[in-house]
Parts: structure tokens; sequence; C-alpha cells
């Protein structure tokens, strides 16, 4: 496995940086501490432009090649946690209740930071290299909101690549693909509208309960019987809420989930389907239901020649057996999609080995990733900005 040779040497630094990252994890935009670290070591590295509050909190790094040229490439990285409770017993477990790096930002921030050290030591390149630290991945739209800010056109970026480690696909492995590789994810809320009353006497209620479960079900018959079965999609009911006490039918009840697709036209006819079952699923009981359908990411779709591309880097660096261009799509959402829609790019993933899942209270990012997912940055850079 080529590793950069001065990457395998920072290893130890960037794993302390990542260390760090995990021990203070920050949610969503409220990312200051992590987002001030990152600044701090961009200007310590010399890079020729530090720019805060891209994004309300993203940071953006830009580093000058030392050969002429016009070429902008960006690299992204995200930088929140997620609102669990720690289980892993480490000695850098989080020290914030409630919070951890569950999904490895930590590690994806601190390899692109060591990649940004890299760069601006060697500068062997030609033209602008971008590193992008975004806050609110998981759930705030970060990605939107940065992009929103004017990072495409106010840094010139031409090409934005992202990267996640993958739990389950081994060390020293890459998994990507063209077109579509990870889900929309939209959002339901139906409140049903019953008759309380005497759990005694149901035959003089409209049942909120009975209705929200019929719902339920009724809802997966969307999947198994709307949607082509050569296409993919998700819809789970994940909040059921009626009642307060033992001896009333509640009058009203509540639902909540989420709704994943890979297609627009897939998406198009979730949003239609939902409301019409919901609602004639309500009315047949005599009760009502009001869907609020909201759309949050939109499905991510990486680039087919930049794909080619990135996946010649990985072979590079891990060896022409260890990328897989064939990757399955996933059901699970990214807001780097917001990015891919503006600049042509790609997202990559890399194993992360025999792990707990992603979100999960015990995960833990491997460190033996670090000098692959660096020295796969350093060599996408300095190849798409050769002179």
């Amino acid at each position: 496995m080529p590793i950069v040779n001065r990457v395998a040497d920072l290893h130890k630094e960037i794993t302390r940086w990542r260390r760090d990252f995990h021990a203070h994890p920050e949610l969503q935009y409220d990312v200051h501490r992590t987002a001030g670290s990152v600044a701090e070591l961009l200007k310590s590295f010399g890079c020729d432009e530090v720019v805060p509050g891209i994004g309300r909190t993203g940071v953006v790094g830009v580093i000058h090649g030392r050969k002429p040229g016009k070429k902008v490439v960006a690299l992204r990285a995200d930088m929140d946690a997620l609102p669990l409770e720690e289980e892993t017993g480490l000695p850098y477990k989080s020290t914030v209740p409630g919070k951890m790096h569950a999904c490895g930002h930590d590690g994806h921030t601190a390899m692109l930071l060591g990649a940004a050290k890299y760069l601006a030591e060697t500068r062997n390149f030609a033209g602008t290299a971008v590193v992008v630290f975004q806050p609110a991945e998981e759930g705030g739209g970060g990605g939107l909101a940065m992009v929103k800010d004017g990072l495409m056109a106010r840094f010139g970026i031409e090409q934005v690549f992202g990267m996640h480690n993958y739990p389950g696909l081994p060390l020293g492995q890459f998994g990507i693909r063209s077109g579509a590789m990870m889900a929309a994810a939209d959002y339901i809320d139906i409140a049903v509208e019953g008759r309380g009353g005497h759990a005694a006497r149901p035959h003089q209620t409209i049942d909120s309960v009975v209705v929200g479960a019929q719902i339920v079900n009724a809802l997966q018959s969307i999947v198994s019987r709307n949607v082509d079965p050569l296409h993919s999609a998700v819809v789970s009911v994940c909040e059921f809420h009626a009642g307060h006490t033992n001896n009333v039918l509640p009058q009203r009840a509540q639902l909540r989930g989420t709704v994943r697709s890979l297609t627009p036209k897939v998406r198009d006819l979730l949003e239609k389907r939902i409301g019409e079952v919901a609602e004639g699923t309500a009315r047949l009981h005599g009760a009502s239901a009001r869907v609020t359908y909201r759309r949050g990411y939109p499905v991510l779709v990486n680039h087919e020649q930049q794909v080619a591309f990135a996946a010649d880097i990985a072979r590079e660096i891990a060896g022409p057996d260890k990328v897989d261009t064939d990757f399955p799509p996933m059901m699970g959402a990214e807001d780097f999609s917001y990015m891919l829609q503006e600049r042509p790019g790609a997202f990559i993933f890399v194993g992360n080995g025999d792990s707990a899942a992603l979100h999960n209270p015990a995960y833990d990012f491997n460190d033996e990733i670090i000098p692959l997912g660096v020295s796969y940055w350093v060599r996408l850079a300095e190849t798409a900005l050769a002179g």
C-alpha cells in the first residue's frame, strides 16, 4: 500500500487531533470549538487564506500550488457529531454528556487537516486546493448553507470531492459508483384526529390509536405495491405518540417518520401516495389525517468522469484490487449531495473495518484509516492540479 511517506510520519499527530475532536463533540452548527481548532491549525500550516463563518460555522482553507495554474479543486470534510450517549469506554471518549462522534466526522476532519498540512508544505501542484470543513451534516443541511453562502463562486471551485468511512468495508479498501449513491431523505408528520372517550366504551369513540396503527400498516403497501420492484424506496414510521393514561382512548395521535428514495420519479410517487393512503385510511375509520411531507437532502449523484478519476487515485493508494467501482447504493442520506448539484465531483467510501455501525453508541473511527485517507486526498489534489 503506497502511503505517502510524509503522511505516515504525520499519523500520530493527526490521530491526536482526531481524538481531541472525539472527546469534544459538538452538534450541527454549534461547532465553535471544532471550527476554531480547524481554523487555527490551517493558519499554522501556512494556508494562503483561512475563512471562517462560511455557512454559519464552516471553515475554508485555500492553498496555492507553487506552479502556475488556474484550476481549483475542493476537498470536503464534515465536523459535527450526534446526540448520542457514548458507550465505548475509550480513554478519549466524549466528555460531553449526550453527545458523541458516532459517524466518524472527527476522523474526516482530522484526515483533511492532515492533507492540508501536507499540501501547504509541499505545494507540488499547479492551481489551487480548497479544503472545506462543513458543519451540520447530521440533519442540519450545512452543505446547502455553505453553497448558499457562495462557497463555489467565492473560491472559484470547479470540482468537489468528499469521503466517508464505512464500517464493514475492510480496512484498506474503497467503494464508489457513478450516479445515485446515497438516497434522498424526506420526512413525514401525520396528525390523526379521532374522537376520544372512555376506554370501556370504544364504540362511542373513534380510536386514534387504532387508526394510527392502520395507517402504519397501510403505508407499508406503498413500497411493496406501488414502487417498481427494481427501484429502491423506504417508508419508516419511527414515532407514534398517543394518549396519557390507561383508561382513556385518545382524541389524537401523532406519527412521524422518514422516506428514502434514489430517483426523482420514486420520490414524487412516495409523496403522493403517502398523503393518499394516510388520509384515506383515516376516513375509512371515521377519523381524519393531516399529512405534512417535508423534503430533505436530495439524492447524492456522483459524476461519471470524477468517479473514474477518484477510483484511479484510490487504486494508486490502495492497490488495483482494493477499489469497488460498483459499490451498492445505500439508503442513508448525505448533504454533500448539495455540493454535487453545484459542481461535478465524487463521493467515496473508505473501509472502517470490523467496527460498530455508524450512529451506534459503540462506534469509533478507526485511526488506522488515517494514512490511507490522507494519502488519497493529497494524491487526488496533486493529480487533479497537475501542471
